[in-house]
């Protein structure tokens, strides 16, 4: 019988362990800046309100399908499924794009495996939306948050619930923290159940893709099955666990931008406007995706360090799931399951290059693309040009966002004990 296809290597495995430490924070970041990218188009086409419907749907309809794989990526998934407790929903969050770390500052604490509660010392969301006013504030504070943290602790146990102790408008202006939450999972909870949108994204070639398994021989951390910690130490983990965590994380940004694809087609005139909103957002992150990543890795300015940005980029990855060749001055790019999922790089091609020119612009803004092929096939090449290039609006609309120039910082590692 003839053997199934290998899984292909990640891509991030070319990175050293201690550069894929960097890496990881920054992907989660940067998934989290998809919606900076694009709410802000969905406001201009459908208004405040529907905005917050279409975050709703996209975070519902992604979140328990993603962080259910990372719970199996990194061996915490519940004995029995569906039957998780607190440090596992806490532990999952950790690990979410939903809540980058430092940016969106966490702080647990667990009662026992049933109640916890956590609270932001920081919230870049909110330091995003408070200059816009106090309806965008209780649009995403309330009528996002309520559905969709309880979206996100049922991929752990429909007996979840997450309620607020309080939350913004701060009063006063400057209360600290911003906003603090119980979780509690109890028998007589009624069952949280998910929004018809998850099950159509469960069909989607991400939800069920394979990636290649963490080797348990690499030094370092394989998996998170040991105590929760206040702050994960990215460097603890394996190289190994580290690459399949940037596959992950990517793979959330894609299942989210499926659901924000289906979420929009929804409300969209016609078939038109869905595809203008889709690539005002691409381009968007892209670009801004782009500039954390060459900044964290210090890349090569020319043709050498934007192919590798390419290489990297959650555009291009994981290798598993968008088909991809890279050489020393471009890409060759073929049918793969993200296309099947009608993902980010379905969108590109000969005839439309702007989020591939963000990217490489991001090392040097003389850079250009140029692309030829078939919408199914083709090769991109790395070019430069005598004049710089502006940079696009997309990108500048999400540059708004604090997450934009955000900074990690050190942090110890430590581990939560019930209370």
């Amino acid at each position: 019988m003839p053997h199934p296809p290998a899984t292909p290597p990640s891509r991030y495995a070319a990175l050293t362990r201690g550069q894929l430490a960097v890496v990881v924070p920054e992907l989660l970041l940067i998934g989290q800046l998809i919606d900076r990218s694009g709410m802000a188009w969905c406001i201009s086409a459908f208004g405040r309100e529907q905005m917050a419907r279409i975050a709703i749907e996209e975070w519902a309809a992604s979140s328990p399908i993603y962080t259910r794989r990372m719970q199996r990526a990194l061996g915490y998934a519940p004995e029995v499924p569906g039957k998780g407790d607190v440090p596992t929903i806490f532990k999952g969050l950790q690990l979410d794009i939903g809540a980058p770390p430092q940016f969106m500052d966490f702080r647990y604490t667990v009662h026992d495996r049933w109640n916890g509660e956590f609270h932001l010392d920081h919230c870049g969301a909110l330091m995003d939306v408070e200059p816009m006013g106090e309806d965008y504030v209780r649009s995403m504070c309330h009528d996002i948050e309520d559905p969709t943290f309880d979206a996100t602790a049922v991929a752990t146990n429909p007996k979840a619930q997450v309620r607020p102790i309080h939350r913004p408008p701060r009063r006063p202006a400057d209360r600290h923290p911003h906003c603090a939450w119980t979780v509690i999972i109890d028998e007589s909870h009624p069952e949280v159940r998910g929004i018809p949108l998850l099950a159509e994204n469960e069909r989607s070639r991400a939800a069920t893709l394979e990636l290649a398994p963490i080797d348990p021989a690499d030094d370092g951390l394989a998996d998170y099955s040991g105590p929760l910690l206040g702050d994960l130490d990215f460097a603890a983990f394996s190289r190994s666990a580290l690459a399949r965590i940037a596959d992950e994380v990517c793979l959330q940004m894609h299942l989210l931008n499926r659901a924000f694809t289906l979420a929009v087609a929804e409300r969209a005139a016609d078939a038109g406007e869905l595809l203008r909103i889709r690539r005002k957002q691409l381009v968007g992150i892209a670009g801004i995706a782009a500039e954390r990543l060459a900044r964290a890795l210090d890349l090569p300015d020319g043709a050498e360090g934007a192919t590798r940005l390419l290489a990297l980029h959650p555009l291009l990855n994981p290798a598993a799931y968008v088909d991809a060749d890279m050489d020393g001055g471009g890409i060759v790019v073929r049918p793969s399951p993200a296309h099947e999922d009608s993902a980010w790089i379905s969108l590109c091609g000969p005839d439309w290059t702007p989020p591939l020119q963000a990217i490489v612009r991001a090392v040097d803004p003389h850079l250009d693309v140029e692309a030829t092929g078939t919408a199914e096939e083709w090769r991109l090449t790395v070019v430069r040009r005598d004049h710089p290039a502006p940079e696009p609006n997309e990108v500048a609309v999400v540059r708004f966002s604090t997450g934009s120039a955000f900074s990690f910082e050190p942090r110890r590692s430590l581990p939560i004990t019930p209370v």
